[in-house]
Formats: C-alpha cells, structure tokens, sequence
C-alpha cells in the first residue's frame, strides 16, 4: 500500500505504510463479521468500538468501529476489497438495489470473491438481500470462477454429445436454427449462450448475415469461442461481421437491442424454471431486446426414451434444469407470444418419432 489519504462522504481512510486506518465504519455482526470478511483476503484486522456518546456511557456502545488493516497488497486491491466490503458491513444500502448492482459486484469482486469462504454473506449484504439478484450473483461466480468449471463443463457437454451423437442431431439443430434465420430474411443476427461458438462458426460461412453476434455470461466460454473462431486470423471482411459480448441473459443490456432475430439453442434448460416463470430472460429477450424473429430450441423430454445409453429419469446433460414435454414447451411458447406480441410456429427438429415425437424441439417467434 501507498501513504496516503482517501476520504468520502462516510469514511475516512488513512493509508500509511502496509495499513489503511479506517476511522468510523459500521459492521452489524461487530469484529466477528470484520475478521471474516478481511482475514481470508490476508489481512490483519484491530478494530476498536466506539461509544455511542462519551459524555453518557450508560448509552453503551454504536455500531460503528475504528479499524486498522495490515497487509502486503496492491492498493488497487484495497481499495476493490473496500468498495464492496464496507457496504457488506453496514448491510444497509441507502439506494435502490437493482440489476447493475450484480455487474458492480461481479467486477469489483473479480479474481477474489469467488474464492472467498464468505462470498454468500458478501452476496446478499452486497445485494441487500434481494433472492433473485444474489441467487444471480451466486450462480454466475460459481460457474465463471470455480477451481475446475470449465473442465466439468466440457465433460459434460461431451456425455450429452455421445448420447445424442448416433442421430446427428448437434448438426441437425444448428443446420435447422440456420435454416430458419435464413428463412426470416435476417441480416443482423444475436446468438443468445453462444458457449464455445458452434453456431457463429455454422452462420459465418453464410454471407447472407451482415453482422453476428455471439453473447454470453462466460468469461471462459468467449476465450474459447474467440480461439476456434480464429478471430484473429480470419480477413478483415469477416472481422467486420463478427463480435463476442460479455452480457448475462437474465439482465436487460441495450446492446442487445435492434437487431433482425435471435437465437437461443440449448438454452432455456440450463436455466432454473422459477427465473423463466419470473420473466427474467424473457423480458430480456422479448420485451426489451425484441428482435423480429427468435428462434429457440430445446430437447424435447418424451424422447429421452429413445437414447439407449441414457438412464431412466436422467437428463441429457447434468447442468440441465428441467426438460420439458411437447405440452410443457407449447404452453410456455404460447404463453410468451401472446404476452409480447408474436406469433409462434414449432418445428421439429431431427427424425420423427410416431410417439414420442422429434428429439429436439424448436420455436420460431415472429413479431
């Protein structure tokens, strides 16, 4: 750390050498909170509580505690820590609480608070307890940053191949998806969870598609897309027709906005069902992106019963949520275009079966 001083409206923050001294800081939970929140991160902690007025002791004690921090860090470091752990200790935040506080936690928080014993605490402190955004926070830490998620990631994504592999049905959706974004005249396309880039590789073939999009919550996941792309090889005109964004689908990003159509495949069951039935991704998508066409599939449940190497009861792929029946999936899809304005068509995707119906299952929206 550097000697200094920083000051805000609430605190004040001397830094002398190796120490930041804070002066009057409020930590519901007293120096039991402190010390979880600060000594996994290496610091040494020494807080002293102040009274709440010296002239009337009887009034015992105020939440707030004068605090010395001592620790070998970069001051950008602190100063992150202190960003969101201050606001943690008060668990009080004096402003509306919405969706861009998660993206201020999730970068201020990057490279420790996914390792942080307390990240639930600092999470729902952080997000002044509201379910649905720290259950957000939670789940994109955990899969961006937890020791081995990409490796579990692509394991599974492999088991879902070679049960679905002897019907060809990853080159049956993504020529299908193609098809009908063909089909609806776009030019301007998003790929809503592009993951690895499978479908931006299949639509940068097709010259008909002015600019694509591939947007995804995953750090890793665009690493990779960006690297089997070969986006840095590719020629200029291609350069020009291709970007990866960093947006989180559950949350509304004005970037997404104005575009021809979009595509969601595989998707929707990787999310949890309560976050589909509070509209969180379909205001994204429908109400605030609304592109003029969407397309959307998703493995059709019934057919399950087809794939021999699959056990029964089990889904595809184990970050799967819910799978759904062609009913289930009707309903959900009518229910969406008539609440945003579409018109809904299925197509089935893959060889037909007389009972169970196609392996996987896609609707195109049409506003």
């Amino acid at each position: 750390m550097r000697t200094g001083k920083i000051f805000n409206r609430f605190t004040r923050i001397y830094i002398p050498a190796n120490t930041a001294e804070l002066a009057a800081v409020p930590s519901r939970g007293g120096v039991g909170v402190l010390r979880r929140l600060f000594e996994p991160l290496g610091y040494s902690v020494e807080s002293d509580r102040h009274v709440l007025d010296g002239r009337f002791p009887d009034w015992g004690e105020s939440p707030y505690h004068a605090i010395r921090l001592a620790a070998e860090v970069k001051l950008r470091d602190l100063l992150s820590h202190l960003y969101v752990l201050i606001p943690v200790l008060d668990d009080d935040k004096h402003y509306w609480v919405g969706e861009d506080e998660v993206e201020k936690l999730l970068r201020r928080g990057e490279g420790w608070l996914a390792g942080h014993p307390e990240r639930a605490l600092i999470a729902e402190r952080y997000l002044k307890h509201r379910r649905s955004l720290v259950d957000a926070a939670l789940t994109r830490l955990l899969d961006e940053d937890q020791p081995g998620a990409d490796e579990i990631r692509t394991f599974r994504d492999e088991e879902e191949e070679v049960i679905e592999k002897p019907l060809r049905l990853n080159d049956l959706r993504l020529d299908t998806v193609h098809q009908a974004l063909s089909h609806a005249g776009a030019k301007r396309v998003l790929d809503l969870g592009c993951g690895e880039g499978k479908l931006l590789r299949h639509l940068l073939k097709d010259r008909t598609f002015d600019e694509i999009v591939g947007v995804d919550a995953s750090h890793r996941a665009l690493e990779i897309a960006h690297q089997r792309l070969h986006l840095e090889r590719l020629p200029e005109r291609d350069t020009k027709r291709i970007r990866l964004l960093h947006v989180a689908l559950t949350y509304r990003d004005r970037r997404l906005e104005g575009y021809d159509a979009a595509a969601l495949v595989e998707v929707i069951e990787h999310l949890d069902a309560p976050r589909l039935r509070a509209l969180e991704l379909e205001r994204t998508v429908f109400e605030c992106a609304k592109p003029e066409t969407v397309v959307l599939t998703t493995p059709n449940r019934e057919f399950n019963a087809r794939f021999e190497t699959l056990p029964e009861g089990r889904f595809r792929h184990r970050d799967h949520r819910f799978e759904w029946t062609r009913g289930q999936f009707r309903t959900w899809a009518e229910g969406i275009a008539a609440r945003f304005g579409y018109a809904v068509e299925f197509v089935p995707v893959g060889p037909e079966d007389a009972e169970l119906g196609p392996p996987t299952q896609m609707a195109v929206f049409r506003r």
